[in-house]
C-alpha cells in the first residue's frame, strides 16, 4: 500500500466504490474511512478512490472552517499535511459508518461540521 492512511482491505473497496460510481451516478455508498487531524478539527469521510487515478480519493471533507462538502482529495496531499502542533492525519481506528455519505452530508450541512 503506498499510502499509510488507509489499510489495504479499505483500499480494495474504496475502489470498488469508486467503479460503482462510474456506472451508477446514484450510488450513495457509506464512508469506508475516517480521517482526521488530531490537533487542527480536519475531518474527512471517504467514500470512494478513483479506479484511474489511485491518488484521488473522493468524500465528504470538513477542513475545520464551518462549511464541509462534497469533493475530491489528494490522498498523497493528505499525507503531507500537519495540525498547529505539526501532528500528521491519521486514521480513526474505530469508525464505523452507521449511514450513506449523503446523510453525513446532510447532517454536516446543518451542524457546519461532520458530525459522527
Amino acid at each position: 500500500m503506498m499510502n499509510a492512511l488507509i489499510t489495504d482491505e479499505q483500499h480494495v473497496l474504496l475502489l470498488a466504490n469508486g467503479r460503482e460510481s462510474l456506472q451508477n451516478p446514484d450510488f450513495d455508498p457509506a464512508p469506508v474511512v475516517k480521517l482526521l487531524t488530531p490537533d487542527a478539527g480536519a475531518t474527512w469521510l471517504l467514500t470512494e478512490i478513483d479506479p484511474d487515478d489511485h491518488d484521488h480519493s473522493f468524500g465528504l471533507c470538513d477542513l475545520g472552517l464551518g462549511a464541509p462538502e462534497l469533493g475530491w482529495v489528494s490522498l498523497r496531499e493528505l499525507a503531507t499535511v500537519r495540525g498547529r502542533l505539526g501532528l500528521p492525519v491519521e486514521r480513526d481506528l474505530h469508525f464505523r459508518a452507521e449511514k450513506r455519505l449523503s446523510a453525513y452530508a446532510r447532517n454536516a450541512r446543518l451542524a457546519g461540521r461532520i458530525v459522527v
